[in-house]
């Protein structure tokens, strides 16, 4: 899952990009208000994380920004302000958590993690399609109780494709969501096609259907076969 950092303090916001990312996240970064407002124009996310005081401009407005187009990333706002006007005009503002400064990054995680859940999976910590058991706590996909031993990028390419069963979805943007910023590192799509000819053999090797099909042209659509 994808995580935005919209934070100024570069040092925090390079601990929590090596926090989540540690925990199995794809984070990505902005430091200020006029680079923030393009990422959330131009890409979706699973989790972002707001800070109110960024340059140029206030958090608060990215947030209403969000809402304004119907968006639907999970947002956490951390701030130094504590004070309580600050917290109840960020939550009525469409905010799904509060975190002030300073705050320990478990937690913080923790409260990624339950957003996540709470927006993609209906709050649940296992999921269960077919013959496959995800534990998201734990972070391991099971088939008939048998761990498939999936790398990082195969993992949240089998996450991605299970929140976005029965949909079509465009090599673009799963290269995107599995490499965020650093999408345009490979000159081709031969990245994906490789994760995903490893995730397919390796859910198939432990006797479950193949899941993954091809769509001519518009990308990949995950399913129960017919």
């Amino acid at each position: 899952m994808k995580i935005l950092i919209i934070e100024d303090e570069k040092e925090l916001s390079k601990s929590i990009s090596q926090y989540l990312s540690n925990e199995q996240f794809i984070t990505e970064t902005a430091f200020d208000f006029n680079s923030a407002l393009e990422k959330i124009s131009l890409y979706d996310y699973a989790c972002i994380i707001l800070d109110i005081t960024l340059p140029n401009g206030s958090g608060l407005d990215i947030l209403k920004e969000l809402k304004a187009n119907n968006k639907a990333d999970g947002v956490i706002i951390i701030s130094a302000k504590n004070a309580l006007d600050d917290k109840i005009y960020g939550l009525n503002a469409g905010a799904d958590d509060y975190l002030a400064k300073p705050f320990h990054l478990p937690e913080l995680g923790a409260r990624v993690a339950a957003i996540i859940r709470r927006k993609s999976f209906d709050g649940k910590n296992e999921i269960i399609f077919d013959e496959l058991h995800i534990n998201l706590n734990e972070k391991i996909a099971l088939v008939k109780n048998t761990n498939l031993d999936l790398t990082k990028k195969e993992y949240e390419l089998l996450i991605y494709f299970i929140s976005n069963k029965n949909k079509v979805i465009s090599k673009s943007a799963i290269a995107e969501h599995l490499w965020g910023d650093n999408m345009d590192v490979a000159s081709s799509y031969d990245f994906i096609y490789t994760h995903i000819k490893n995730l397919r053999k390796k859910i198939l090797q432990q006797g479950a259907p193949d899941y993954i099909r091809s769509v001519y042209g518009m990308g990949y659509k995950f399913s129960l076969p017919k």
